[in-house]
């Protein structure tokens, strides 16, 4: 049956709570019927646990004055077997001659003292529900960030997490994220990969990265207009943070040459990016979709003699002059170790010595291979 209501006196908020109310919802971009519906569910709570009341209550806050009812709900009955949810028939038409039985009425029980009850609850649900509300479009918006860059001031450091402040949130960046030997002041400004945006009870946490490869791209893509234009295009990366990079770029126009691109004038753009990350070297190679010529261009500075490759298992031997087998391979294996990763093959380094005594595996056929001109930039 459809619920009627007993006659009920309005209890008024405080003036300008209305205005406030549509102010703030407004400002922090929450909508206005969501922090009245939060106000209203507080306020039954707030109702039955100041009055004691086992009650089944509705509360209602007029949207247009700002004033509010609390409400008794019960059903009419013959026989009232629970006074709290039920009321006898005989009672109920004494409020209203035409209630039945199974009726739902709604009794005004507004407490005389309950204003100041109803504005301490209203204040703090709406300060919460703004605090969620701001915490869900500062979520929404980083998560539409993720694989970008963001630039903010080193806030704190604690257990060696770097907090960096971003203006209206922070972002950690954690131990296994920081570039080794890299040391994170008060006050210092830096740029990091947005890795990850995580919900949590605190708000939206943004985990942040100064080693992961995307961040060396997105340098060079805030560097170089050709890229910005898509013209150049970053193919692969392949980084080990702090010492080495490679990039491999390609450029969709002919008369543009990509390297040279990402180097600029007097090495200006490629230098930008080596000072960010902290003189880690970086080579720019050009990318061919023949793939032997890109593994030789991938093992520079090192020139390379032939190259031989397995389509199939994408494993490759390359030969160099005796004299570049250190330089090829690089420190610890770096170099050819870098290589691999830029191209996604497996690459075999011989010298031309070596090779002469071997036998080429089968489903290799080896080709006389000049490598393209590359760039290596170090820090200073």
């Amino acid at each position: 049956m459809a619920a009627r209501r007993s006659k009920a006196k309005a209890k008024a908020q405080e003036p300008g709570f209305l205005e406030a109310l549509k102010e703030l919802a407004r400002e922090k971009g929450v909508e206005e019927e969501v922090l009245f519906d939060a106000i209203e569910a507080a306020l039954i709570s707030a109702y039955k646990r100041n009055f004691g009341s086992a009650q089944n209550v509705r509360v209602v806050l007029d949207r247009t004055t700002g004033a509010y009812h609390v409400y008794a709900i019960k059903t009419v009955v013959e026989t009232v077997e629970d006074d709290v949810q039920e009321i006898s028939l005989a009672q109920a038409r004494t409020i209203r001659p035409d209630y039945e039985v199974d009726d739902v009425l709604e009794i005004e029980v507004t407490p005389a003292n309950f204003g100041r009850i109803a504005a301490q609850t209203a204040k703090q649900v709406v300060v919460q529900r703004v605090r969620e509300a701001e915490r869900g479009i500062i979520y929404e918006e980083f998560m539409s960030r993720e694989g970008d860059i963001i630039t903010g001031l080193v806030s704190r450091v604690e257990n060696r997490n770097v907090f960096i402040d971003l203006g209206k949130t922070e972002a950690v960046l954690t131990p296994t994220e920081q570039i080794a030997g890299e040391t994170y002041e008060h006050g210092d400004r830096i740029k990091a990969y947005i890795v990850e945006v995580k919900k949590t009870s605190k708000g939206p946490q943004i985990v942040v990265s100064r080693t992961h490869p995307g961040l060396l791209k997105r340098l060079f893509e805030l560097e170089v207009p050709e890229i910005q234009e898509g013209i150049v295009e970053i193919k692969s990366v392949a980084r080990e943070p702090g010492m080495r990079s490679k990039i491999a770029v390609y450029s969709k126009d002919d008369d543009v040459d990509p390297v040279g691109s990402c180097v600029g004038h007097k090495g200006m753009r490629v230098q930008a990016v080596v000072d960010e990350l902290g003189s880690e070297k970086i080579d720019i190679v050009k990318w061919n979709e023949d793939s032997a010529k890109f593994i030789a261009n991938a093992l520079s500075p090192a020139k390379v003699v032939s190259v031989a490759v397995n389509e199939d298992e994408k494993v490759s031997r390359v030969v160099v002059p005796d004299y570049q087998l250190s330089l090829a391979i690089g420190k610890e294996g770096q170099n050819a170790r870098l290589a691999a990763k830029l191209t996604g093959w497996k690459i075999d380094i011989k010298s031309e010595s070596q090779a002469a005594d071997e036998v080429l595996d089968a489903g290799m056929s080896e080709v006389a291979v000049e490598s393209d001109a590359s760039f290596t930039a170090e820090g200073e």
